[in-house]
């Protein structure tokens, strides 16, 4: 009978155990499975050994459904109200029976990772058994889950069964016993979210971005509501069909050999169109980061060896570009999405239309590739070459660690060239069902709280600078709704965190991540956050420190992993290959339980009189002893003196004596003091939110050297 109930699930569930074979128990044995539904204990009972017992607690036990099922299966009944009940589960796994715990202790409300109890991790620990992660996928979205807001239930849906690799659960001694179980805990939600990211990647690994949209439109039905701007707002039906569209318009403009095209549009709905179109076309996108200036713009381009730009005359105006479009245009094909929209007939929106229902797929493969570019402000900007997969894989690896549903809403102004806001902006949302408002600038400080209260937003990213922005002039019930807010970009400041806290009562998560990266490298989460830190490595990230001389504290982050970058870009010197590992230039330091803290970047340190100098510290200082304005803090060339810091500032009382004074109370050299203050009216900010560090670098010597 068991057997044949077996076939059955198999049959109408289409179901896969991925890594079966590694269901091997010898000796003790703990089985720890994510829960998202009132399938999961059959589902488990049916494909595991007979020999497994099940942990059950006494309340679910007495139902009489339960009961009747519980006759067939080995099972332990347990009172979650009884410390003693560790005691007889610890004893069920030290007499060699294989046990399966549910460590979240209840099914979650998203489909995601959920907090794992110190009880289930001291089970493990106590017996030396070997712990065995599982991930289901796929009964969440069955009618006997308990996720009430997601978009479309099934009676049958596919699922997967992913068998982890088993591991023991281990901590140092010389530690207290809370120390020890807190440890534990950790180690089993790692276990957990590290299993969580390899099934997400044995499902989708091959996927490209389109096909991704394809099948977020099966899970999530076509009628989701994803992406609006100020102007329009689209389903996933609408979104898929206008993608087909205009793939079709932008088909026969292309040569056969172009392969990278140029992209210069503000953050809106017909940008995600334009991406996923030329995605469907295998096409490369290579988002131009207009913030830049126009010099950048243009070697950018040159870089890449865009022949044709992608853009809009609207935006041209109103972000007064027209210099920069005339001299594209004098090397480079310009294409206007409103002469494209004038095109477009009836039969072209049906067959659009049509392909969305025949689900017909693109030309693109994971492997295929999308361009953004660095800020320049450390030269000219260089070219990073993503695939589909690293960046599709940064995505997995966020995802996770946070817990999200399609009830959420994220209102995004950080524009796509910056990849944070391309990779969690944008992409992460619309793969993941939640519908998504875009707006054009970071900038408008008075508008978005607005957006975000009419919006009902749930979710929000921004960088520090961006956030303090918005945290004055907001009303202290705009943000009511928000769950999440992530930081990323820059440091996130202390002032900045206690005015969200004060006056929205929200907690910011902030994170850490280079363009090569895709970008996330950390991350804080509601799970494990740390005040002052980045969050710990996102699963599947492989990391070293590497010494820098000078700094005793902390080394130089070297990463790898599948979100990394194919390669390089470099101007006049076309493509460079990434040797496997990213040096990332920031030093950081990572604590015993694995929280992450960036000291600065290697280029913004000085060296003076032998010493190494930590610009990020002299702006912290600054905005320490001066509670008001931006600083930024440069090491410039002194023709009589060799290097010197120079601290750009909009607080005009910003004194060398204050800081000097700060300095010697924190213990710090008398050469961390500002060797000359300039006080400016605006402080020069990128796209991204980080000041313009060149520019300021330049002005600095000039006025070092009486230029």
């Amino acid at each position: 009978m068991t057997r044949l109930l077996a076939w059955l699930i198999r049959f109408l569930f289409r179901l896969k155990i991925i890594h079966r074979d590694r269901l091997l128990f010898e000796g003790p044995t703990v089985i720890m499975p994510n829960h998202v539904s009132f399938l999961d204990a059959v589902l488990l009972y049916l494909m595991l050994p007979s020999s497994v017992w099940f942990v059950v607690n006494t309340e679910i036990a007495s139902r009489p459904l339960v009961a009747l099922a519980l006759r067939f299966c080995n099972h332990v009944r347990i009172d979650n109200r009884n410390p003693y009940s560790l005691r007889t589960i610890i004893n069920v796994v030290r007499e060699g029976n294989p046990v399966v715990l549910f460590p979240e202790g209840r099914i979650t409300n998203t489909g995601g990772l959920m907090k794992m109890y110190t009880g289930a991790a001291l089970v493990a620990w106590k017996t030396d058994a070997k712990v065995f992660p599982i991930i289901l996928r796929g009964p969440e979205y069955s009618l006997f889950s308990r996720i009430k807001d997601k978009v479309k239930t099934r009676w049958l849906p596919e699922i997967r069964i992913f068998i982890g690799e088993p591991g023991s659960l281990v901590t140092e001694t010389g530690l207290s016993f809370r120390a020890q179980k807190a440890r534990v805990t950790d180690q089993l939600l790692t276990m957990m979210q590290q299993t969580m990211f390899l099934a997400r990647r044995q499902e989708y690994e091959k996927l490209d971005f389109f096909a991704r949209l394809l099948l977020a439109a099966k899970v999530h039905g076509g009628s989701k509501a994803i992406v609006r701007d100020l102007n329009r707002a689209v389903d996933y039906r609408t979104l898929i069909a206008g993608v087909n569209v205009m793939s079709g318009k932008l088909r026969p403009t292309f040569a056969v050999s172009e392969d990278t095209v140029g992209v210069l549009l503000p953050n809106a709905v017909a940008h995600v169109v334009v991406l996923f179109a030329l995605f469907h076309l295998g096409k490369t996108p290579a988002i131009l980061n207009f913030s830049t200036g126009l010099r950048n713009v243009l070697d950018s381009a040159g870089t890449a060896g865009i022949q044709t730009v992608l853009t809009s005359r609207a935006f041209v105006e109103k972000a007064n570009l027209d210099e920069l479009v005339v001299q594209l245009a004098m090397t480079r094909r310009i294409i206007y999405l409103e002469d494209l929209a004038q095109t477009v007939s009836l039969l072209d929106k049906l067959t659009g239309l049509y392909r969305y229902f025949k689900r017909q797929p693109g030309a693109a493969t994971a492997d295929s590739r999308l361009i953004l570019f660095t800020s320049g402000t450390e030269g000219r900007p260089k070219g990073v070459v993503l695939s589909h997969r690293a960046i599709l894989a940064n995505i997995d690896q966020a995802s996770s660690v946070i817990d999200y549903s399609p009830a959420d809403r994220m209102l995004n102004a950080l524009p796509m060239f910056h990849s944070f806001g391309l990779m969690a902006g944008t992409m992460l949302p619309i793969l993941g069902g939640i519908e998504l408002f875009l707006y054009p600038s970071p900038l408008h400080y008075r508008i978005l709280p607005e957006i975000a209260y009419d919006f009902n937003a749930t979710l929000m990213l921004g960088t520090p600078t961006f956030l303090a922005g918005y945290g004055k002039v907001a009303h202290p019930y705009d943000f009511h709704r928000l769950r999440y807010v992530l930081a990323g970009g820059e440091k996130l400041r202390q002032p900045v965190r206690d005015l969200w806290l004060d006056k929205f009562g929200i907690r910011i998560l902030e994170g850490y991540g280079v363009t090569e990266t895709g970008p996330v490298l950390c991350l804080n989460t509601p799970l494990a956050a740390h005040t002052g830190t980045v969050g710990k490595f996102l699963p599947g990230i492989e990391w070293r420190l590497d010494p820098v001389s000078g700094i005793d504290s902390g080394g130089n982050l070297v990463v790898r992993g599948p979100n990394l970058m194919e390669g390089y870009l470099i101007f006049e010197q076309g493509f460079r290959p990434v040797d496997g590992w990213h040096i990332t230039g920031d030093v950081v330091w990572v604590d015993p339980a694995g929280y992450v803290s960036i000291q600065a970047r290697l280029k913004r340190f000085a060296k003076i009189a032998g010493e190494m100098i930590n610009l990020q510290l002299v702006e912290e200082a600054a905005a320490t002893c001066f509670s008001t304005g931006l600083h930024a803090a440069v090491a410039a060339a002194d023709g009589r003196k060799g290097e010197r810091v120079v601290l750009f500032t909009t607080n005009s009382q910003t004194t060398r004596e204050a800081l000097r004074e700060y300095f010697a109370q924190a213990g710090h050299s008398g050469l961390y003091v500002p060797g000359h203050i300039v006080t400016i009216t605006t402080m020069p900010l990128l796209g991204t939110g980080k000041p313009d560090y060149l520019g300021l670098q330049k002005q600095a010597e000039k006025i070092l050297n009486g230029v």
